[in-house]
């Protein structure tokens, strides 16, 4: 009998881990969680924030880097934690032919809005990585846009983020395949687009309870999933259509979903939610650990559930606007407070080993 996770993979869906920390590479947990099946890992700025502020696990470290500015010392402890990470999962990359096996490192969030030094900084923390495995994380803004055309150009593997919407899907994909296009080895590099959900439905519900009307509160927690169900049928026109077909004939790799943002937020719906509502072929979902343990524990493989009631999803769209409630500046507020939270946990990051270095010293 298949376990979850390989009757997801036969499915056509990968799953990552959302998460990293020193005691998960140093104990041997990963090698445990990759035997079981788990296909990938992706951090963040606040990921990273928990697990080194949050523990003593890289006190040792922090004392070993005294006198040097906290962004250097976090870049040392980071990137130490991603190759190891990388290393772990190369086996899995080797053996999907470059499909999966990713570890995720973003790009410093305070940057998001700068193209150029985006770019700039991708092209550094790939060199410095210095893994086959890496995926770059650069969020989707207008200026993540420019940087992705130019980094996939470049053969620079990246894992586009903080997406809500259609239309920050749009433009992403569209990227891609422009930047796919110019690639030496288009074979040879691989993106993934991270797209976030359980955060639509928080703002969204919140709307629809100060509309308040039995039409609105039924719609509460159905919104992020037919988004999702939309994006994904738009991604099947690009990838699975004319407009990839060029770049399928050198061997390009579409650009998957990846389904982000999948902890179930209301504890009113079910924890596994954004597990079993969005599998589907050619997708990745990234699980934080909570999650994980709860779909091997009591979820459900639907095959194909992304392709389900897609019609229905239209029409749950349709009745915002018939309600008042604007969706697509609900989508852009969401992405605007993505960025500003991971950088808020950036800083409190730097600033957290500041203090430690303090501490230590002491």
């Amino acid at each position: 009998m298949l376990s979850k996770l390989e009757a997801l993979l036969e499915a056509g869906q990968s799953v990552w881990l959302d998460y990293i920390r020193r005691d998960l590479l140093d104990s041997g947990e990963l090698q445990g969680l990759v035997a079981e099946g788990i296909r990938g890992l992706t951090s963040n700025p606040t990921i990273f924030q928990k697990a080194i502020a949050g523990t003593d696990l890289y006190d040792d470290e922090i004392r070993h880097h005294a006198g040097e500015p906290p962004e250097r010392i976090f870049e040392a402890l980071a990137v130490a934690d991603i190759r190891a990470a990388a290393d772990v999962l190369a086996d899995v990359h080797r053996d999907s032919s470059g499909r999966d096996g990713f570890v995720s490192l973003e790009v410093s969030p305070v940057l998001a809005d700068d193209a150029e030094r985006t770019i700039a900084e991708a092209r550094r923390l790939w060199g410095l990585v210095d893994r086959p495995n890496l995926m770059i994380k650069v969020p989707a803004t207008d200026a993540g846009v420019v940087a992705l055309e130019r980094l996939i150009a470049e053969g620079i593997n990246v894992n586009a983020t903080l997406m809500f919407s259609l239309a920050h899907y749009e433009a992403i994909a569209g990227a891609y395949i422009r930047g796919i296009e110019h690639a030496a080895d288009p074979s040879a590099v691989a993106s993934v687009a991270s797209f976030f959900v359980s955060r639509v439905d928080t703002k969204t519900d919140a709307a629809l309870e100060k509309v308040g009307t039995p039409e609105a509160l039924a719609l509460r927690g159905t919104i992020a999933v037919a988004n999702a169900k939309v994006t994904y049928r738009r991604y099947r026109e690009l990838f699975e259509g004319p407009p990839f077909a060029g770049a399928a004939d050198r061997g390009a790799a579409p650009q998957r979903p990846l389904w982000a943002s999948t902890s179930t937020k209301n504890p009113a719906y079910s924890d596994v939610l954004y597990v079993e509502s969005l599998i589907g072929p050619n997708t990745v979902n990234t699980l934080p650990p909570a999650t994980f343990d709860a779909f091997v524990d009591h979820g459900r493989v639907i095959p194909n559930a992304l392709t389900e009631g897609v019609d229905d999803a239209d029409r749950r769209l349709a009745a915002l606007a018939d309600l008042g409630i604007d969706f697509d500046e609900i989508t852009q507020q969401l992405q605007i407070e993505g960025v500003a939270a991971f950088a808020a946990s950036f800083d409190e990051l730097l600033r957290a080993i500041a203090d430690k270095q303090a501490r230590l010293a002491r």
